[in-house]
């Protein structure tokens, strides 16, 4: 089978409320299960007489903030985050965490995005909801069923983050989360979807509690789970969230997507009914599930280093945990492949078990490195360790690459019989980067609210200080096209990380645009305004700019005998594309030249800032930048517009030397023009001849053409046309700087704002970051960039970058008495002494 990509992976687990955190923690050998004191329970209401039992411990491996959620940002009113299962909740913030770092926006994906996912018992609904009579006289107690359900998880976490493909809930008690990862790769084998997510979800109610130990019970007698050891008693509860985010193989490379590991194989089946009771586990059955999953990964159990077994630390399953998987792997060899469980870090997470042991491996091929097993001293006699191919690692050590690459086995096994066996393989090399000609990137962030852009705005910068295998370009380009644009938003423009860290933090102040959506104005400022070289750096770094350059540059070379490029590139002779003829030094004295290479210019930056989705509702031209306008509208062809541009150019150099001439010279003009018209306006764009948007009888009229040469109606007519335009900004083609003087003489009229193409010769920023700048302070006011065409030729990668800060409010409905009334609570001993 095409190997399954893993592209994204969130969790929230005890002690770690990140993926990075639960990797040091496992790396670290840190035991995240709490112990709660007599108050801290009594507050979440267990009964005293529960909580004193000497049977009762009080640990367990819980979350902070499980009754919090971020109800605006989903669209929920107050009574539905009430209502509404703690489980869902948390869940669909997993699954958008899960897919913002696959680095893609759903909105945004080419093909159907599923999900698969199952929960742990809903306790809320009968334990607090039916307890509260407030909730049970109200109108919110005939619908809290779809929130509240287990099956609505899948579906509501589809529904609130608008993916289209299959969305299933998943039950197999304490194997759901492994089974629902098995079914999601099914489905992208068989193309039901082209992204997938799976995972799980525990919570209790209380949010917080131990557990009674109970006799042949599966809970150990002294709060901690010891898997493989001498002195197991059993596992401890735990709670949390994980989810993974699958793509195929072939897919996921196409997109450069950040491949944390592979899936080689997987395999389900049942137990039946060939074992001593229902709650028991089978040998027999658990070694087929294996066996079977490396035959499907077409790997050696040789080729396998590392085991993330289900491993809860009880007397009799480790044992028949690791007889199965001795039977399955049918080697020789011993003591070879490490095995562990992060049970023992974070406690047995129920239906969310499978999914958080899939994260570990994932993480440990990830980073290469094989996490210790705690609470490990001696072996379990019973396990025969040293007659098994396995090892339990005690401390964290260094996972080479041997003749074949890095691989895993993961399992799950569940109360009822189903299991579940994984094969991974760690990622392949990530294909080199084709890095783009740009020295400046673009970062963008937005949130729905100012506290959360702040919030993202301080981890990023965390990260990025972090991070040092982390490139710029890898992080704009996520940014860019794998995040979804909320209201709020703020860009900065940077060469380096510090300066991204320093902006972030508010050292330097992040670009500021538009406060709501615009709508662009291009501005063709003639050539009164250029200056050689201004082109340089955007015709090394923009290939769309240099493609429509060099088109000029050569319908222009019949009329100059010359490269006009030489005015724009004047370092050309250093290897650019733009090496100019013998004869270029010839271009400083044609009058054409100068008008030409202008006219180039902006109409370069233009067809940029169309390629990168900016389309212009209206353009203005002041002096001869009008026929790139013209040229814009559809008026004139580009060659047209090249030769009226350099006849005009001409005439007035003509009309200079003999001023009587000048009507003349007006006139050969203007009929030359109007030759080339090739049609009506198709966007709105102001003639010199009358100030105000020209009509196609203007377009076909010798004399308004005449009277842009002999008496232009003034710019400032232009401008109040454009202002007359709600929510437009001008987009100047060169520096907005010329345009400062016009714009504070307007009286009557809407201020209008002027963003530059390029920067100003007297501030001496880099054109590049001008434009960048620009772009970002576009996108600031809603519009709607392509930034795959601002990717251009480079091949940037999606990286992992932290997820949306959510902004959490508590959200409760306790039971009226304030305290729960556990089963079996009558019972005057809970074990057999």
């Amino acid at each position: 089978m095409e190997p399954i990509a893993v592209v994204g992976l969130t969790t929230r687990l005890p002690g770690a409320p990140t993926v990075d955190a639960f990797w040091r923690n496992q790396r670290d050998g840190v035991e995240s299960i709490s112990r709660f004191s007599t108050e801290q329970l009594t507050e979440a209401g267990w009964p005293k007489e529960m909580i004193t039992h000497p049977d009762y411990v009080p640990a367990a491996g819980v979350i902070e903030g499980a009754d919090r959620f971020d109800a605006d940002f989903f669209g929920y009113t107050r009574e539905q985050a009430e209502i509404s299962d703690p489980q869902q909740r948390i869940f669909a913030e997993s699954v958008w965490h899960a897919l913002e770092d696959t680095g893609h926006d759903p909105a945004r994906f080419d093909g159907s995005i599923g999900v698969y996912a199952g929960c742990f018992a809903n306790k809320y609904l009968p334990l607090n909801l039916l307890a509260n009579a407030r909730f049970r006289g109200s109108l919110a107690a005939f619908s809290a069923r779809p929130y509240n359900d287990k099956d609505f998880l899948a579906t509501r976490a589809a529904y609130l983050c608008d993916l289209r493909g299959p969305a299933m809930t998943v039950q197999s008690a304490c194997s759901t989360s492994l089974v629902a990862i098995h079914l999601a790769c099914q489905a992208l084998l068989g193309h039901e979807c082209d992204m997938a997510l799976a995972g799980g979800v525990a919570l209790p109610i209380p949010l917080i509690g131990g557990y009674p130990v109970v006799a042949g019970g599966i809970f150990a007698r002294d709060g901690h789970c010891r898997p493989f050891d001498a002195s197991s008693s059993g596992t401890v509860p735990g709670y949390g969230v994980a989810v993974v985010a699958l793509r195929r193989l072939s897919d996921a490379l196409a997109d450069n997507d950040n491949i944390r590991a592979l899936i080689l194989g997987s395999a389900l089946n049942n137990d039946g009914s060939s074992k001593f009771g229902f709650n028991a586990p089978s040998m027999q059955a658990q070694a087929e599930v294996i066996a079977t999953a490396q035959a499907v990964a077409g790997v050696s159990a040789e080729s396998i280093g590392y085991v993330e077994a289900h491993g809860t630390g009880t007397p009799l399953g480790d044992p028949i945990e690791l007889a199965g998987l001795t039977k399955a792997f049918g080697t020789e060899e011993r003591g070879y492949c490490a095995i562990g469980s992060t049970k023992a870090n974070i406690g047995h997470l129920d239906a969310a078990a499978g999914a958080a042991g899939f994260a570990r491996a994932v993480l440990a091929l990830q980073h290469a490195q094989i996490p210790p097993s705690i609470n490990y001293d001696a072996p379990n006699p019973a396990l025969l360790l040293e007659r098994t191919p396995f090892y339990v690692p005690t401390t964290a050590r260094p996972w080479p690459r041997g003749a074949a690459p890095r691989r895993a086995g993961v399992s799950a096994f569940a109360v009822g019989g189903t299991n579940a066996h994984i094969v991974l393989q760690e990622a392949p090399a990530p294909r080199p980067a084709a890095p783009g000609p740009r020295e400046h990137h673009l970062l963008v962030l937005s949130a729905r609210t100012p506290g959360a852009l702040d919030e993202a705005a301080a981890a990023l910068a965390e990260r990025l200080e972090g991070d040092e295998d982390l490139h710029l370009a890898d992080v704009a380009h996520t940014l860019q096209v794998g995040r979804r644009a909320f209201a709020h938003r703020r860009h900065l423009v940077c060469r380096d990380r510090a300066e991204a860290v320093a902006a972030l933090r508010g050292a330097a102040a992040p670009g500021a645009g538009p406060s709501q959506a615009v709508r662009s104005v291009f501005v063709l400022p003639g050539s009164a305004g250029h200056r050689p070289g201004a082109a340089e750096e955007v015709y090394r770094s923009e290939a769309v700019f240099a493609q429509e350059v060099d088109r000029c540059a050569e319908l222009a070379r019949p009329l100059l005998g010359q490269d006009l490029r030489a005015l724009l590139l004047p370092a050309a002779g250093d290897g650019s594309r733009a090496a100019s003829d013998p004869g270029d030094d010839a271009a400083g004295t044609d009058p054409r030249a100068t008008a030409l290479a202008a006219f180039a210019l902006q109409w370069g930056l233009a067809r940029l800032w169309q390629s990168w989705g900016v389309q212009p509702a209206a353009v203005i031209g002041d002096g001869d930048g009008e026929y790139v306008a013209a040229c814009l509208a559809g008026v004139l062809d580009l060659p047209d517009a090249l030769a009226v541009t350099a006849a005009a150019a001409l005439a007035r150099a003509r009309t200079a030397a003999d001023p009587d001439a000048a009507d003349a010279h007006a006139e050969a003009f203007a009929a030359d023009a109007v030759g080339r018209v090739s049609g009506p306006p198709r966007l709105f764009y102001t003639t010199a001849a009358t100030g105000t948007w020209a009509t196609a009888d203007d377009t076909a009229d010798p004399a308004g053409w005449a009277r842009h040469l002999s008496a232009p109606a003034p710019f400032a007519d232009a401008l109040r046309e454009a202002s007359a335009l709600a929510d437009h900004v001008l987009l100047v083609m060169g520096p907005a700087d010329r345009l400062a003087p016009a714009l504070g003489h307007q009286e009557g009229t809407r201020r209008l704002t002027a963003l530059p193409s390029l920067g100003s010769a007297d501030t001496g920023r880099a054109d590049q970051a001008t434009l960048l700048d620009t772009l970002g302070t576009l996108w600031q006011g809603a519009a709607d960039i392509d930034w795959d065409a601002v990717r251009g030729t480079a091949r940037p990668r999606r990286v992992s970058l932290p997820g949306y800060p959510f902004q959490r409010t508590r959200y409760w409905i306790g039971p009226d008495t304030e305290s729960y009334e556990p089963l079996g609570l009558e019972e005057a001993s809970w074990t057999s002494r």
